[in-house]
């Protein structure tokens, strides 16, 4: 159905945006990631989230070091480099442009709904 492709690829294209996000407050483990995504209702699973963080960490915008663990093996945690902090600036003022754009264009509708009432 098209509404449900147009809503993936709208999960999809905030989900590096969030996951930077998360990051951006410290370091930490992948599961807290996906603990804190799914609380917020962006549903994603291991399989999606390490291939990502391998990708941002490729292109410079994350660091990990790895952690021992009372649990278990080492853990690896991440964090965002310098190059991670400038993104995600940049995606903030995106958001916010978005975020006005998006809102403007729905109270523009609600506004012609209320007309025709």
């Amino acid at each position: 159905m098209l509404a449900d492709n147009t809503q993936t690829q709208m999960r999809k294209g905030i989900l590096e945006y969030c996951i930077l996000t998360i990051i951006s407050r410290g370091e930490i483990y992948a599961s807290d990631i996906i603990g804190e995504l799914k609380e917020a209702r962006l549903l994603i699973v291991e399989g999606t989230l390490y291939p990502l963080l391998t990708r941002l960490k490729n292109n410079g915008l994350l660091v990990y070091n790895w952690q021992e663990s009372t649990s278990g093996p080492p853990r690896k945690y991440y964090e965002l480099s310098e190059s991670g902090k400038e993104v995600l600036l940049r995606l903030d003022q995106t958001w916010q442009d978005l975020a006005y754009a998006v809102q403007t264009t729905i109270s523009k509708r609600d506004l012609s709904s209320q007309k025709k009432d």
